[in-house]
């Protein structure tokens, strides 16, 4: 299914003209070979366009024949190809085998071009054989670029045709040559049934590499691959490679393209912990990747020209309400379109597939918004985030690294478990709870993040309705809950001791924070008695003010402390500190603006 889905994909791009076919790929090309009829080189045209910085140039991508890979050894590729092997010049490290490969080059192109009546290929040919790499150095045109040609620029053939340069490759006769080339590669090699398409063909033994998956190796890792007999089926052998599970060439040439592509567009992919969540639309319109892109990798996804775009998931959605058509960016949108989502993970010199997500666009709206509306959650003033997409979700269960220092990483099981949950709408997994948990006994409070996590979760996984009246957006300041109640006196009581004693070394939140969240009868008469000492350093006005506060949230408690509270309530005890500290924060900022206007 997977599979099949990309493959569709590749033949999306390629109906819309987006993508290379099989036998070409794109190539970053810095200079033109010029020839005359004769194969005399007459210049070396810098095809370079200039870049975002005016002063530096960047190559120019150039649909050319695919290349292989090229680790070692001498392999000249067709029509394009750096100094060494099309001029036979280099640097000193190559010098002892420029010969080898300047005649490979020649070897190749002839072999290719000598049945083709074309102007160009009759240039080429002829090129191979009146250029003499041992005098290059001292022709002016090889001289001007010289320090450019042997750092490995690319090269590419060219000739003038009525005043226009024509690129080799875009010669219709050498194109139509290649391309019956591609298209014959295989026909001798006795087909198999694929498994994607359906039909009788020569089965790709070995397919291409994905390249762009964080921490896979960054020559290109498998999604498809067995070197072992335990990976193969029955009456198989691990020499027998992709026929174990026989895809065809065009198939695995196609599904290649399409998840390499996607990963080099940062529209199509965001990355969450050890895991790259691919996403695309059937019909190849990207303009879904997009609100993908923003919905699933926050607001950080957005830079450069795209920091004008906003997320309003409520608008989106009150479309919806109204039909099935959405409006974005003046583009009408179809929410019955069929969405993918893929989650790959490293795995040595494979891939892993982590999940796999298959439905309508607009199911993955309604998912992901009421997603984040169980993660809505009053917050700071300067906080602007609006929403907290999943990688800050993850990131609130481990600690918190200054630059310079290796990131810490979350559990493996989590990036994959929190997607599947988010997108099914499913029960939050008990991952994002523990992780969460454990930071804020290490950090002894409460992020906004953590807090949002301890509403979503609650209110998603609890069964408790009594519990859930507390999982709300701002303080509950009616509620009798004790935990909560708990909570919010522990968020007074901290308070009381910043404002008699200042900023100290030790407050009561680094002392008693877990304890009075896990164990509140033990804990609590001790910050009691604690508070008095601290009212007594106020003034007549502050004690009277925090007599009553603690006064009132004492007579919500309505039943002897716990000796001990459960996780679900030890939760509401921190949402609750939640609560009462940014009510605090909220009425400081309120009465500023009274005094300031």
């Amino acid at each position: 299914m997977i599979l099949q889905a990309l493959y569709e994909y590749y033949l999306d791009l390629l109906a819309n003209g987006e993508i290379e076919p099989d036998g070409w790929s794109t190539e970053k090309i810095s200079y033109g070979v010029l020839l005359d009829d004769a194969g005399k080189l007459k210049d070396l045209l810098d095809l370079r366009e200039t870049g975002e910085k005016k002063d530096k140039n960047i190559p120019r991508v150039v649909s050319v024949p695919e290349r292989q890979n090229r680790t070692s050894g001498v392999r000249p590729f067709y029509l394009c190809d750096n100094s060494k092997y099309i001029l036979g010049i280099g640097d000193e490290k190559s010098s002892g085998r420029l010969e080898d490969y300047f005649q490979a080059c020649k070897d190749l192109h002839q072999d290719y071009l000598k049945n083709i009546g074309s102007p160009m290929a009759r240039s080429i040919f002829e090129f191979f054989n009146t250029w003499k790499p041992d005098q290059a150095k001292d022709d002016p045109i090889i001289q001007e670029k010289w320090d450019d040609l042997i750092k490995g620029a690319n090269l590419i053939f060219c000739c003038e045709e009525q005043g226009n340069i024509l690129l080799a490759t875009e010669d219709e006769k050498i194109r139509d040559a290649w391309q019956k080339v591609v298209d014959s590669a295989g026909q001798n090699t006795q087909g198999q049934l694929c498994l994607v398409s359906g039909k009788i063909a020569p089965v790709s033994l070995s397919h291409p590499k994905i390249k762009g998956v964080a921490g896979a190796q960054s020559s290109g890792a498998s999604l498809v691959s067995f070197n072992q007999e335990s990976f193969c089926s029955y009456g198989s052998t691990k020499d027998s490679q992709g026929a174990n599970a026989p895809i065809s060439k065009q198939v695995a040439f196609g599904y290649t393209k399409a998840l390499n592509t996607l990963l080099s567009d940062k529209d199509s992919f965001c990355r969450l912990g050890e895991t790259t969540v691919v996403y695309w639309a059937k019909g190849g319109n990207k303009a879904y990747q997009e609100i993908a892109s923003i919905m699933l990798g926050g607001e950080e996804a957005l830079t450069g020209d795209d920091s004008q775009k906003t997320l309003d998931l409520p608008a989106i959605m009150k479309k919806l309400s109204t039909g099935r058509q959405l409006d974005w960016n003046d583009e009408m949108l179809d929410t019955d379109t069929e969405f993918y989502i893929l989650g790959l993970a490293p795995n040595g010199g494979r891939i892993s597939v982590d999940f796999f997500w298959q439905n309508k666009f607009g199911k993955l709206l309604e998912n992901v918004k009421e997603h984040y509306d169980r993660l809505e959650i009053v917050r700071a003033k300067q906080d602007t985030r609006v929403y907290l997409s999943p990688r800050m979700l993850v990131a609130q269960t481990v600690r918190t690294t200054t630059p310079g220092t290796t990131p810490a990483k979350p559990s493996k099981r989590l990036p994959r478990d929190l997607m599947f949950s988010i997108l099914n709408n499913t029960p939050y997994p008990a991952t994002l709870l523990n992780g969460v948990v454990i930071r804020m006994r290490a950090e002894q409070g409460v992020r906004r993040g953590q807090a949002a996590i301890l509403k979503a979760y609650y209110l998603k996984n609890s069964r408790n309705e009594t519990f859930k009246e507390v999982l709300t957006v701002e303080l509950n300041k009616d509620t009798t809950y004790m935990p909560y109640v708990l909570g919010r006196l522990f968020a007074v009581l901290e308070r009381l001791q910043k404002d008699a004693q200042g900023d100290i070394n030790t407050t009561i939140r680094d002392r008693y924070f877990n304890s009075a969240s896990a164990t509140p009868a033990r804990v609590f008469p001790i910050l009691i008695n604690l508070a008095q000492r601290h009212m007594d350093k106020l003034g007549t006005a502050a004690q009277i003010s925090y007599s009553k506060r603690i006064a009132e949230l004492e007579g919500r408690i309505t039943e002897s402390l716990p000796t001990r509270l459960k996780l679900e309530e030890q939760g509401a005890f921190q949402l609750g500190y939640y609560h009462q500290v940014q009510d605090f924060y909220t009425k400081k900022e309120t009465k500023e603006e009274d005094n300031n206007g």
